[in-house]
């Protein structure tokens, strides 16, 4: 088992492009940045940005819903049935608020914690059982800002947050190579004591 489908969440358009709710489509755009010919396009069967590409000499598929992210599931779930992708080959990249800015964890399963995207992709493969790469933007609460969550997802993190999530960012790319060959524990200790 190896991932096959790695899914970057956040909004589309020009007005969500730097707000946090938007880690998981930064981490997509670097991957297919660094890969030669992992050129996203628009699909529009399963509304996204999709992209064929190669990790680590398996194919692997990189997507990016343009559906807004309580709408994921439609192009997550769209695109595994017709590729035949299991969901425990699909990595879902996204914000997590209970990880400070600079954090990135892996893990497999568990509770959508209120993420909307994930609550969707859920429902869309009818299985909590997919990878998720979840990078860290910090909470309202532990950043001292009286910021609701919601507003707080939809906007732009101040400059040193953002250059660690950025790094963050950084250090996910880094293990990649080894979720698509399916070495799990491998990639997890690298991430998680990097």
């Amino acid at each position: 088992m190896s991932i096959r489908l790695i899914v970057g969440l956040g909004n589309p358009g020009p007005e969500y492009e730097q707000t946090r709710h938007n880690a998981g489509f930064w981490l997509v755009d670097n991957l297919a940045n660094s890969l030669p010919g992992a050129r996203l396009q628009r699909e529009s069967r399963f509304n996204a940005l999709v992209a064929k590409t190669s990790v680590a000499g398996n194919e692997v598929w990189l997507l990016e819903p343009q559906t807004y992210m309580n709408r994921s599931g439609q192009s997550v779930g769209g695109l595994a049935r017709f590729y035949k992708i299991n969901p425990d080959e699909v990595l879902v990249v996204h914000d997590e608020l209970d990880l400070p800015p600079g954090a990135a964890k892996l893990k497999k399963g568990g509770s959508s914690g209120g993420h909307n995207g994930l609550k969707d992709i859920t429902s869309a493969l009818g299985t909590q059982d997919y990878w998720r790469l979840r990078i860290g933007i910090g909470h309202p609460r532990t950043l001292n800002l009286a910021q609701p969550v919601a507003d707080f997802v939809l906007h732009r993190a101040r400059r040193d947050e953002q250059l660690l999530i950025d790094e963050a960012v950084e250090k996910s790319l880094r293990v990649i190579p080894l979720l698509c060959e399916g070495k799990f524990p491998l990639a997890t200790t690298q991430l998680h004591t990097a």
